[in-house]
């Protein structure tokens, strides 16, 4: 193993591992050099440290906030892992502390005459109801 690859036993104390292979094996990254490049951007912070290294490391009990494109992920580590595993093994690596998503607004109803926009074709009945509307104007 070369020297960025250490990895102690996880019931050992101080056990650490990277927080690039973390993201990796917790499946928040597709890829390791993607995890590399979000923790070079500063857009990840471990226990409330901005961090601009992918090289930092990261215990049991660590929280890390992640600001992706469209959401932001406060995970609480739980275990370090020792491979890229399948996501029912991923999700044993962390405790998902993010807070929920905002309620989503209903959209108001068309004006009368008009469809739904992405509704799809109109159907036969839509089409009369349109010709005629269209008719009396």
């Amino acid at each position: 193993m070369s020297a960025d690859e250490t990895q102690e036993v996880p019931g050992s104390a101080g056990a650490s591992l990277r927080v690039d292979k973390w993201l990796w094996y917790a499946r928040v990254t597709k890829s390791r050099s993607l995890a590399q490049k979000l923790a070079t951007s500063g857009h990840i912070r471990i226990n409330k440290d901005k961090i601009s290294s992918s090289s930092k490391s990261v215990k049991v009990g660590d929280v890390l906030t992640i600001g992706l494109e469209r959401k932001v992920l406060v995970l609480k580590v739980a275990a370090l892992g020792k491979r890229r595993g399948p996501y029912e093994e991923a999700r044993k690596l962390y405790e998902d502390l993010s807070p929920p998503p905002p309620p989503k607004q209903a959209a108001p109803p068309p004006p009368p005459g008009q469809r739904e926009a992405g509704a799809g074709r109109p159907t036969k009945r839509d089409r009369r109801k349109l010709d005629a509307f269209r008719s009396e104007n």
